[in-house]
């Protein structure tokens, strides 16, 4: 997994890093999941799949409320179809009036899960989604997150818990 629970001031905040934007939507998802649950999933269970897609207008920060979007969705279906994420394959396509996400996903039902914590939302507090290019160093200001060189992507959100 490459997402690690950061300190912010009050609620909870999530890096990640991946090697392409895709990519880092996929982490995201997974390190947020991962945050939730009090112990690991159960491996005995009937698993589920299908098509989730999410999609915004075109905006200066499309790619960050694109993110904002696709974790309020997995809440969503977790809160609401009981739906439980356990894994995701995501494709991202740019259109003239926006992108799409559309992720290929694996989920199970969310009453065989147990969850440590519950996030409220998704906020927009100190939301990055950038690129870092190749020999670029992104240091952290975190001890329990580490510096990543690039190429590839990272992404900073905050949960209101």
């Amino acid at each position: 997994m490459s997402s690690w629970p950061r300190p912010t001031t009050a609620d909870v905040g999530l890096r990640s890093f991946a090697t392409s934007l895709p990519r880092l939507f996929e982490e995201t998802a997974l390190g947020m999941q991962h945050y939730l649950l009090a112990k690991e999933l159960p491996h005995d269970v009937q698993h589920h799949s299908a098509v989730w897609t999410c999609s915004i207008p075109n905006h200066d920060d499309a790619h960050g409320l694109l993110l904002v979007k696709w974790l309020e969705e997995i809440l969503y279906m977790d809160e609401v179809e009981e739906k439980w994420l356990v894994d995701c394959s995501v494709k991202l396509e740019r259109a003239s009036d926006g992108i799409q996400l559309q992720a290929q996903v694996r989920f199970i039902d969310s009453i065989e899960i147990e969850k440590e914590v519950e996030i409220k939302a998704v906020t927009r507090q100190d939301l990055v989604v950038n690129e870092v290019p190749t020999g670029e160093t992104l240091p952290s200001q975190w001890e329990e997150v580490p510096t990543f060189e690039g190429p590839g992507w990272y992404s900073d959100v905050v949960f209101d818990i």
